[in-house]
């Protein structure tokens, strides 16, 4: 998962850099208010995938004293940034320029260079998107593209395939400013095509940001494995109950998950120290994304006592 994510990123980040110098050449030769946003979209898509790397680097740093568990979650706080990053320097960019293009309209010179640039920046951005959509086919499984992104734990994935969905959206719509505007002669079209491309990345951003705070918040690992998790534990001899099985998703490939066991009353201390260390082994190799296991002795007497909240299961 972690090599698709980087494969995608890095694709994404040498597309976004190309595309980003030719907007930026093409907006100053033809004054295009769109281009230009366009080619500060690029910029920031740019800036996003490098902190998407470093994200992604960071996590793969090991347990430490100061932190235990690692630094998976990394990658979540890194996603937030850029879906931050989006919304106020994408589109706040993007509408400004829109705006102030709308309330001082300027004829676009030389359109024939912004079709050419945008009809490259389609295919550069289609090529990326391509990679994209393939790593996160794989992820996604038979989930739907949103249903995936709200149940996904590597949001380094579908930040760049849905920011170069957006981009490729942008893209479509400066275009058909440039046609509008040349064939109407009317210069109000580059800024509305600037304007909707701001909006385009604020919603995409606020989406984005929404479905990584979960995570960086705490989120838990997804329905099917917690039940896997309950099953397995309940297979075990000396298991009476399982009051409540607990999981957190500290990172993309790492699951902390935390077990209130009842166990049988006539067991030693002895037997229920190897019923734990066998439970312990069966949920890592059953789930090695499991990587810690923590599991409390309870009877289902007490921790009815201490209200222990039953844990929705379902997908």
């Amino acid at each position: 998962m972690a090599s698709g994510s980087k494969k995608v990123i890095v694709a994404a980040l040498i597309g976004n850099g190309l595309v980003a110098i030719t907007k930026f050449i093409a907006s100053s030769i033809t004054g295009s208010s769109a281009m230009f946003s366009e080619a500060i979209h690029s910029v920031v898509d740019s800036g996003n995938q490098v902190l998407l790397l470093y994200g992604l680097k960071q996590s793969k740093k090991p347990a430490s004293e100061e932190y235990p568990f690692g630094h998976g979650k990394e990658v979540y706080f890194w996603s937030f940034v850029v879906a931050i990053l989006i919304f106020a320097v994408g589109a706040g960019i993007s509408i400004y320029e829109g705006v102030h293009h709308i309330l001082h309209p300027a004829p676009i010179t030389n359109p024939i260079v912004n079709y050419i640039v945008l009809t490259l920046a389609i295919i550069f951005e289609g090529g990326c998107w391509w990679v994209a959509m393939k790593e996160f086919k794989k992820v996604k499984g038979e989930l739907g593209y949103l249903e995936a992104v709200h149940k996904g734990k590597d949001p380094s994935l579908f930040v760049v395939f849905f920011e170069d969905s957006a981009a490729i959206l942008g893209l479509l719509i400066a275009l058909l400013s440039v046609f509008l505007g040349q064939v109407t002669g009317n210069p109000y079209f580059d800024g509305i095509a600037s304007v909707l491309i701001g909006i385009i990345l604020a919603t995409t951003a606020i989406w984005l940001a929404y479905e990584t705070k979960s995570l960086l918040i705490g989120e838990s690992a997804r329905g099917h494995i917690v039940r896997g998790i309950r099953q397995l534990a309940s297979g075990e001899s000396g298991v009476a109950y399982i009051n409540e099985v607990v999981t957190m998703q500290m990172g993309p490939e790492f699951i902390l998950a935390n077990l209130s066991i009842d166990f049988d009353n006539d067991l030693q201390a002895t037997d229920i120290e190897r019923i734990i260390v066998r439970i312990d082994q069966t949920i890592k190799l059953t789930y090695p994304n499991v990587k810690r296991v923590f599991i409390e002795a309870k009877s289902r007497v007490d921790a009815i006592a201490s209200q222990v909240q039953p844990v929705n299961l379902e997908e």
